[in-house]
């Protein structure tokens, strides 16, 4: 069964790891990286619900970001237009999905996520 947060500190920071990675919406070059590293390396150490979660956010979108680059190069072959639209959904669905996970204290793994830290 899995454990369920319930101190609202550590919820809300738990959220604010997942929602950070919106940062790159706003133009900041790997800001979808940048803003869960903050959170993560700030609350780590304090809450275990944030360093757990911000493993699998920084995870995720190391995965993605990889991703993006991918399809953004096969812009060439015309097949990186359609990645980027698909993937840049699905991605923002997935980010929206654990931040409310996150904001109920439940502990969430993204789908279709290579594991780079442990």
């Amino acid at each position: 069964m899995e454990k369920i947060v319930t101190d609202p500190d550590e919820k809300q920071w738990g959220m604010f790891t997942h929602l950070s990675a919106l940062v790159g919406l706003i133009g900041i070059p790997f800001g979808s990286i940048v803003g869960p590293l903050i959170i993560y390396l700030i609350k780590k150490d304090e809450y275990e619900f944030v360093a757990e979660q911000g493993k699998n956010v920084l995870n995720f979108q190391i995965t993605w970001s990889i991703i993006f680059i991918i399809s953004a190069i096969l812009i060439i072959v015309g097949i990186g237009v359609v990645m980027l639209i698909g993937f840049g959904i699905a991605w923002l669905v997935l980010v929206i999905v654990g931040t409310v996970a996150a904001n109920k204290g439940e502990s969430y793994q993204y789908p279709l996520t290579y594991k780079f830290l442990n």
